[in-house]
């Protein structure tokens, strides 16, 4: 019961179904999901190791709601990660990850051409899901999926595409990426996986700073 309301909770979370700074009611979630109030409380334990909570005594538990600082050293660490997954990918040669990254590609093109946002965004999350896969090391892969939870970044992605031109931009870096690691120049790819990565914190950044986070991203605490 436990692991069941931890992995719909967690869901909820990173998919932006509850807003950063939603108070979570102990008695409410322990009546939804039929359980006692015991399940409830060591879940929400759980999700606050991963960053996903704050649990603050005598006040209630909430969303966590990130800083700027910490969105910024997420990102770094996201830097880091798939700038190395990059660099493995390259040294792989042809795997299965590289046909479904071209097939990723051509619907992202297609995306951004209908000007379809939202589609995009799913791509974009897709694109580097794969990257990490493709990288073939279980150990990246585990510290990833941690650091992507604590982001939440579905319910950041379409704070970043909401700049101007940053579509285009993010789907052509994609595409560079994906040819220096067809030409299995690990060094390039990683840097240039990076150089995105540090795109994409930028326009977030500006996107939180100008209000045009997507419905339902609270404002950053500074």
């Amino acid at each position: 019961m436990q692991a069941r309301v931890i992995a719909a909770m967690r869901q909820r979370i990173i998919n932006g179904d509850i807003v950063p700074g939603t108070p979570l009611s102990e008695f409410a979630l322990a009546e939804e999901f039929g359980v006692s109030r015991t399940p409830v409380r060591e879940a929400l334990k759980q999700l606050q190791t991963e960053g996903l909570v704050e649990i603050r005594p005598r006040v209630g538990t909430f969303v966590t709601t990130p800083s700027r600082r910490e969105i910024t050293e997420l990102f770094e660490m996201k830097e880091l990660l798939e700038g190395a997954a990059a660099r493995l990918l390259a040294r792989r040669g042809r795997v299965a990850e590289i046909d479904m990254l071209e097939r990723n590609l051509r619907e992202a093109d297609e995306a951004v051409q209908r000007d379809d946002r939202e589609r995009y965004a799913e791509l974009v999350q897709e694109f580097h899901d794969l990257l990490i896969a493709g990288a073939d090391n279980s150990k990246l892969e585990a510290h990833y999926r941690m650091l992507m939870n604590q982001l939440a970044y579905s319910r950041l992605v379409n704070t970043s595409l909401s700049q101007p031109g940053r579509a285009l931009q993010s789907d052509r870096e994609h595409h560079l990426v994906l040819e220096l690691i067809l030409e299995k120049d690990g060094d390039s790819a990683e840097h240039v996986m990076r150089e995105h990565v540090r795109a994409s914190r930028r326009a977030l950044l500006a996107g939180l700073s100008t209000g045009s986070s997507n419905e339902g991203f609270g404002t950053a605490r500074s």
